[in-house]
């Protein structure tokens, strides 16, 4: 699980820097509309393909923290070996989901290449965006998987690791 925490984070960090690129950008449209009367050029079109990168490069980490929402009302009297069987399961139906998304979006990426499909003001090519999304989500899915069939921690013990002070 080290190398999946090592490569999440990663991802995280390279999703971080993409999302201030957008928020610059952002900035940067707004400036320029309200000083020079114009905005950037497909300043949206930016925004659009670095944020679906950038949730993409964040579920990594999202899933190996097990950051994801869970609504335990009906399971807060089960037993701690039904809440990790269903804990299990939950994250192999993320994995089959995340593994789904990331064929889909190779195949969506090919086809965009293919008919060499650009956005509409920068002439970006779109396929870049699809296929960038790919290994974040395909990473996602390892993990889940890896956490449905490996050695999972308990989420207590997840929490106080991440609490504690880092030992290198």
């Amino acid at each position: 699980m080290r190398a999946f925490d090592l490569l999440a984070r990663l991802c995280a960090l390279f999703a971080g820097l993409v999302m201030m690129a957008v928020a610059l950008a952002t900035c940067g449209s707004i400036v320029s509309r309200q000083f020079f009367g114009a905005a950037l050029l497909g300043d949206f079109e930016l925004v659009q393909v670095g944020m679906a990168f950038a949730v993409a490069a964040f579920m990594p980490l999202c899933q190996i923290r097990r950051g994801n929402i869970i609504v335990d009302f009906f399971t807060t009297r089960a037993s701690a070996r039904t809440r990790n069987l269903l804990d299990r399961a939950g994250c192999l139906l993320l994995a089959i989901m995340c593994g789904l998304l990331a064929w889909r979006t190779l195949l969506g990426g090919l086809s965009a290449k293919e008919y060499e499909s650009v956005t509409m003001l920068l002439q970006f090519p779109e396929w870049i965006a699809f296929v960038a999304m790919v290994p974040p989500l395909a990473l996602t899915a390892l993990i889940g998987l890896a956490q449905a069939f490996g050695a999972m921690p308990a989420a207590e013990d997840l929490a106080d690791a991440q609490h504690a002070p880092a030992s290198r």
